[in-house]
């Protein structure tokens, strides 16, 4: 399974011309989290044709996530290393996905047994 912490940037196309130009924002974009591949590629492809402003405000923006998510993470930890706790995310995850299942089984369950009381009703409305 690939590791979801990090963003995945392998897939996208950059030009030796962008990448020299725009070499710290094309960190920033390859590094945001609030953006799946796609999006990168788009921002990517029209670094060429954006205006000075939009450039900056564009960093401002990514640099912006980069220190809230930091801010988070840090804050994260603090709480996490002062209550004494530390959350196995792996774990958590499995036990919601053995939860899930446990409910989908008894979710099929019900309908079933719905089913089979809507046929034995409707045999017993035809018996009639």
């Amino acid at each position: 399974m690939a590791d979801q912490s990090q963003p995945q940037t392998s897939a996208l196309v950059i030009s030796p011309e962008i990448q020299e130009k725009f070499g710290s924002l094309l960190a920033l974009i390859q590094g945001s989290e609030s953006m799946n591949n796609e999006e990168r590629q788009y921002w990517i492809n029209i670094l060429p044709v954006m205006t000075p402003e939009q450039i900056k405000n564009l960093d401002d923006i990514l640099t912006n996530e980069k220190k809230q998510l930091a801010a988070i993470d840090e804050k994260y930890s603090k709480e996490a290393a002062g209550s004494g706790k530390v959350i196995d995310s792996k774990a958590m995850e499995e036990k919601i996905k053995t939860k899930k299942k446990q409910r989908e089984k008894i979710e099929k369950a019900a309908a079933e047994k719905e089913e089979q009381t809507e046929e034995e009703i409707l045999g017993k409305i035809q018996a009639m």
